[in-house]
């Protein structure tokens, strides 16, 4: 990546007194941008990764996303905070990414820091931060957060802290073990929560049931030898069926509400949450999805023993991002500018090790 046309497009003639914070959502098929200046209104960009690509194209390409924002701003860069679902090992090195596996070895502390142009930065799991980022927007000190979108993320929150706190790792909800004999996860481990309910796994077990439920598919007149699952569903389509009520679709759905209220269940009774959040592009397009999560965590429910309250994440697919920008300002903090006291208050509100400079993910 060449940081060059990110710095020039950060610090133009005529607008040196402006400064923001940028938040960056890595995603394992997109990346989302939002800018937001000190007393201005927040700018935001996004675009796709190319398939198949080296991490040094994913770089350029977001070195590139990053210069077109700040080119059409204008200000100065005070903090970057990055919002990633990678394994990162405390160094800022990516150690596994299943969904983009060129990364591995990536020296992404190094690349953000070039990218930030010697704006303080920060790193952190997109899961914990957008649990961070929902429990600050509910108010709630004790919060469970699911996102649903390429694989499954998500965090905790305690008392107003991370759980357990970037010096441990991250929160892997994506990986809790909800059917033994569950399908294999990219991990390598059968069962993981991400096998059953992330937007993949959904569609793909969509795909299945709709071939099956195809007229014919049972040997009637008109049928044919040929797998409907030739036939991928795509998102759309799904969001459609569901909306419609068709079966297959209510099916393969169904079983993604059931995985996830399990895992909600199941953490309830570790943690206690005040109130669980799911979130994440895939689960906010699907309308109800939410309410019949609700419905499968009730049914699995003790005597004496409610479920936690589940509600759909009031920042929508964007929870991800709304972290970064915390973490960003919160890497500004920490600049060693003569507010290290209040980068101590910070960094405990956040559960984060103030003397990290790239937090860990794990």
């Amino acid at each position: 990546m060449s940081p060059a046309g990110a710095a020039d497009a950060a610090s133009p003639a005529g607008a040196a007194g402006t400064v923001g914070h940028l938040g960056i959502d890595v995603g394992g098929t997109k990346v989302a941008l939002r800018l937001v200046p000190v007393g201005g209104a927040p700018r935001e960009a996004s675009f796709r990764w190319s398939a198949g690509v080296p991490a040094e194209t994913d770089l350029r390409d977001l070195g590139a996303g990053v210069a077109a924002l700040l080119g059409e701003w204008g200000g100065r860069l005070a903090g970057v905070g990055v919002a990633m679902p990678a394994t990162v090992d405390p160094s800022g090195r990516v150690t596994a990414w299943p969904s983009r596996p060129s990364w591995t070895g990536l020296d992404l502390g190094q690349a953000v820091r070039e990218l930030a142009a010697g704006a303080p930065m920060a790193l952190g799991d997109d899961g914990d931060l957008a649990a961070l980022a929902e429990a600050d927007h509910a108010g709630s000190a004790n919060l469970v957060y699911v996102g649903v979108g390429t694989g499954i993320g998500g965090g905790i929150v305690l008392d107003g802290r991370l759980c357990p706190g970037t010096a441990r790792g991250s929160c892997e909800i994506g990986h809790l073990i909800v059917a033994l004999d569950g399908p294999r996860c990219r991990c390598g481990r059968d069962g993981c929560l991400q096998a059953l309910a992330s937007g993949p796994a959904t569609l793909r077990r969509a795909t299945e049931l709709r071939a099956t439920a195809r007229p014919g598919a049972s040997g009637e007149p008109g049928a044919s030898d040929e797998p409907a699952a030739a036939a991928e569903v795509t998102y759309p389509e799904l969001r459609e069926a569901w909306v419609e009520g068709a079966g297959w679709a209510r099916a393969a759905v169904g079983t993604t509400a059931r995985a996830i209220a399990g895992a909600l269940v199941g953490l309830t009774e570790l943690v206690r949450p005040d109130l669980a959040v799911v979130g994440g592009g895939f689960a906010d397009g699907l309308p109800g999805l939410v309410d019949a999560i609700t419905v499968q965590a009730q049914a699995m429910a003790r005597p004496g023993h409610p479920p936690v309250p589940v509600r759909a994440a009031a920042l929508g697919g964007l929870s991800s991002l709304a972290g970064a920008v915390i973490l960003a300002r919160h890497a500004d903090e920490g600049r060693g500018d003569g507010r290290d006291l209040d980068r101590e208050r910070r960094a405990d509100h956040l559960g984060l090790d103030p003397a990290r400079s790239v937090l860990r993910t794990g």
